[in-house]
């Protein structure tokens, strides 16, 4: 096979994946509109999406109702999308399978400074959770990198997944050493702590979606220079990269995309890991395919399984974290036996 011939084919995987997670999309918003408590059909959403535009009060129950799904629906697919991001950036500066925002102890390191918080500062306002989650984040990140550089060969991607697990499991028993004694700071975390969208409103959403923008703009300027850094250090050198720089704000970003999501919708798990690695098997290596495409299944990904959690959960909810984690933790599984690693 030519060269031409391969580009050739990697583009049209490409186009084929973007236009496959549009769709994805669409068919995610849609179902997220009209599933729920009480089911509406299409002109219904039409509707209220005609309410909601003109900024008019839905007149019609059906209405009323989808216009009361769409913050959620507009977090899902954030949420979403910048989880996917976020372990797309982690495997590629790991070069690990199964490196993510939750097994790389991101998400823990964010819950326990916001749990922190709650406890000791009765802090509540989203502005606060984002800043304690992002520190928490940036910690967890950085305390895990350390660990995982200890000992002949530096940070190998087995190790990094050992140590991410190891201070995932430490900070987690911080986090309940903090709530058990405090049944107040236990009562408001506990739904918290799940990972779901339920509580979207358009406030918080203003507050970590710029963020959110800035971080997936400098993910995707990064997409070139984490193809290099795929092929090791030295080869990513010889190529005119800057591996440290590159690293170190590929990392940042990550980190950034993961916290902010954090704050407003709590530890959700697993969507950095599955879709990525699923983009990847589709089309290839290239992460400026890669990142953009893990966005979009990344947003379809936890808008439907907040649809899911909605209705089998009716008239209450299942939150989207206990789905995406029924969902991920067989693909975790399959990924580790079929992913051969570099020994210790």
């Amino acid at each position: 096979m030519t060269s031409a011939t391969a580009r050739t084919r990697r583009s049209a995987r490409t186009i084929w994946g973007v236009a496959g997670g549009v769709v994805l999309v669409a068919v995610g918003v849609t179902v997220s509109l009209a599933f729920g408590s009480r089911v509406v059909s299409i002109a219904e959403i039409g509707e209220g999406l005609r309410a909601f535009v003109s900024g008019d009060t839905a007149q019609e129950i059906g209405a009323i109702a989808v216009a009361e799904r769409i913050p959620r629906t507009a977090l899902s697919v954030i949420a979403g999308a910048a989880l996917a991001l976020s372990g797309g950036v982690m495997q590629a500066i790991t070069r690990n399978p199964i490196a993510d925002p939750g097994i790389l102890g991101v998400n823990t390191g964010a819950a326990l400074f916001v749990v922190c918080g709650m406890a000791f500062f009765g802090m509540s306002s989203v502005f606060s959770y984002l800043g304690l989650a992002l520190a928490g984040g940036a910690l967890a990140a950085v305390v895990v990198y350390l660990v995982g550089s200890v000992g002949a060969g530096g940070a190998t991607p087995i190790k990094l997944a050992l140590a991410g697990a190891a201070v995932t499991a430490s900070l987690s028993s911080l986090v309940s050493a903090v709530l058990l004694p405090r049944a107040a700071a236990m009562n408001e975390f506990r739904f918290w702590q799940v990972g779901g969208t339920g509580g979207a409103d358009w406030s918080s959403i203003a507050i970590v979606a710029p963020l959110i923008a800035v971080a997936a703009i400098v993910v995707f300027c990064l997409a070139s220079g984490m193809n290099s850094l795929a092929l090791g250090d030295d080869v990513a050198r010889g190529l005119g990269v800057h591996v440290g720089r590159t690293r170190a704000l590929a990392a940042a970003a990550g980190v950034v995309l993961c916290a902010a999501v954090t704050a407003v919708a709590g530890p959700i798990a697993f969507v950095g890991l599955m879709v990525p690695h699923a983009v990847r098997l589709v089309v290839g290596p290239d992460h400026r395919a890669i990142l953009p495409i893990s966005a979009l299944g990344g947003a379809a990904l936890l808008t439907i399984a907040d649809t899911i959690g909605r209705v089998i959960g009716s008239p209450g909810e299942i939150e989207a974290g206990i789905i995406t984690a029924f969902v991920g933790a067989p693909v975790l599984v399959a990924i580790a036996r079929r992913t051969r690693m570099r020994a210790l």
